[in-house]
Parts: structure tokens; C-alpha cells; sequence
């Protein structure tokens, strides 16, 4: 709770602190006009008022209105636009773990051959191709030379290919190299010798006590990474014009939508931290000897 306290702070007094304000117009608004809205929407109350009206809302569950969305509130916006966002987030994040997991283990195990080779060739080009170019490279070939997909939107089930690899690229390939280096360095540590010396299969050795410790570090990794994927990639729904809660956040930072900006930061937050408190659950479970709050003696 402290944390999310703490984020909504920051939030809020920067984008005060911002120049301008959610009023603001390359063609100037009348001043009577912007008075009027400064006075409908009390951002003429001093900071600190202001500051305090908004957490006693946030306490309740109120983000308040939007300032460019007239008749809309922001929580009404991230009801419409999370949904969207997280249909292809979890597809995307079921192809990361489902591939990139097995992919970085058999890549592991077979160290400086050719399927090694090739998977770090192609997880290195995953690693740094942005996901912006990937976008517009789906959408360059496949919606505009081959026409096999639609540009835009989500109007049928092929249109969902591009967002989903777009989002896929960075994640699945850092988690097969970060499953790689940890199945490498759990398979150097002495209990594994031992365990292979005391005649213990090849498959008990990798899957009962060299991936459970392995999946550590990409598990802590996996946690932030999906809250980020669930709450969309403010890129890639841009490039797909795609109605979810990053094109919202990206608009309403163009439009200096306080209230926006601040609903979608402490949204993400909340998620985010939930995410944190599964994977020292998810710890819990993949190594008995971790318990929650403790640490293993």
C-alpha cells in the first residue's frame, strides 16, 4: 500500500509540476472557457487540496474523470480498455512460457552445438529488435505485400498475429537466454555431480533437481514481465490501433489528461505489485525449502 501511496505521489506532482495543462490547445481556447473548466474540474484549488481530494478518491475506488473524455471516468476507461489489452497479453505471455522455458532448457543441455547456435542466434535478434519494428514489419508484409492479415484493429482472429508477436519478440527471447544461463550454472553446482554420481537418472538429475532451481531466476523474471504485457504495450497498440489501456495511456499523455495519466500509473502499479507478491508465492512452491517472509537456512 505504501508503494502505491508513494507512485500516485510522484505522479500526481509531476504532471502538475508539467507545463501547461489538460486545457491547453495549439488553437488557445477562450480564457473565459478555460476559467470555466479549471473551475468544473476544481484544478484552480490549490496544489495541496487538490492532492488531497484525489487520494481520498483513489481510497475509495474514485480516479475521477477524465478531462478529454468528456462523460467518461477513468476507471470506466480502464474497464474498457484492459480487457482488450490483456486478451493478447495472455496469449502472448503463454507462448513465452510455453516456448521460451523448453527452448532455453534444450538449449542448455545441448551447449555449443548447432540447435545451441541457432537458438542464441535467433533469441539475439529477438533481444534487439524493438517491438515497434517488428510491428511494422508484420504489417509492411503481411497486411500490405501478401494481404493475408488486416493492418488495424481486431475485427477477426488473424488480425490478433501481429500485436501478439510483437509483444512475444523481446520477452521470448530473454527468457530462453535467461533459462539457458541458469540451467548452465545450476548444471556446474556440486549437488548435480552428486546427484549423477550417486547413479540418479539423466532425467531425474535436469527435471527434479536442476530445473527447480533453475526456474528461479526467470519465475522473478516472469512476474514483472506480465504485468507489463497484461496492461499492454503502449507501442504496439499504437502501431495497431488497437482500443486498450496503452493507447489510452499514450493519448492522455499527448493531451495532458491528469487524471488519466495518474488512474493508468497507480493501475499498473497495483498490478504490478500483485504480480511481485505471486512470484514469492510461485518461489514457495517451486522449492519447498523457501518460505514466504523467510529465508532458507
Amino acid at each position: 500500500m505504501l508503494t502505491i501511496l508513494l507512485i500516485a505521489t510522484v505522479t500526481f506532482f509531476m504532471m502538475h509540476a508539467i507545463p501547461g495543462g489538460p486545457f491547453s490547445r495549439e488553437r488557445p481556447l477562450p480564457d473565459e472557457i478555460i476559467a470555466a473548466l479549471n473551475e468544473k474540474y476544481h484544478l484552480n484549488d490549490p496544489i495541496l487540496k487538490q492532492y488531497f481530494d484525489y487520494m481520498v478518491g483513489l481510497a475509495t475506488f474514485n480516479l475521477g474523470p477524465s478531462f478529454r473524455r468528456t462523460g467518461f471516468e477513468v476507471e470506466e476507461l480502464i474497464l474498457l480498455g484492459f480487457p482488450i489489452s490483456a486478451k493478447i497479453g495472455l496469449m502472448a505471455i503463454i507462448i513465452i512460457i510455453l516456448v521460451g522455458i523448453p527452448v532455453g532448457i534444450v538449449s542448455a543441455l545441448r551447449q555449443n552445438k548447432p540447435a545451441d547456435y541457432f537458438v542464441m542466434f535467433i533469441a539475439t535478434l529477438g533481444v534487439t529488435i524493438p517491438s515497434f519494428v517488428v510491428a511494422a514489419l508484420f504489417i509492411y508484409i503481411f497486411a500490405g505485400v501478401l494481404q493475408w492479415v488486416d493492418a488495424f484493429g481486431l475485427e477477426r482472429p488473424s488480425s490478433y498475429i501481429g500485436p501478439v508477436l510483437a509483444l512475444v519478440g523481446y520477452s521470448l527471447a530473454f527468457v530462453s537466454r535467461l533459462t539457458r544461463s541458469s540451467m548452465l550454472e545450476v548444471m556446474r553446482q556440486d549437488y548435480i555431480r552428486t546427484a549423477r554420481a550417486n547413479g540418479l537418472s539423466r532425467f531425474k538429475v535436469i527435471y527434479k533437481h536442476a530445473l527447480k532451481n533453475a526456474l528461479i531466476p526467470v519465475v522473478t523474471y516472469l512476474g514483472p514481465m506480465v504485468a507489463a504485457i497484461l496492461t499492454g504495450s503502449f507501442v504496439v497498440e499504437k502501431v495497431f490501433t488497437i482500443p486498450g489501456i496503452g493507447k489510452y495511456f499514450v493519448q492522455s499523455v499527448n493531451d495532458r489528461d491528469y487524471t488519466m495519466i495518474i488512474g493508468s500509473t497507480v493501475f499498473f502499479a497495483v498490478l504490478y505489485v500483485i504480480m511481485v507478491l505471486l512470484v514469492d508465492v510461485a518461489y514457495s512452491l517451486i522449492d519447498p525449502r523457501i518460505r514466504l517472509g523467510k529465508k532458507s537456512e
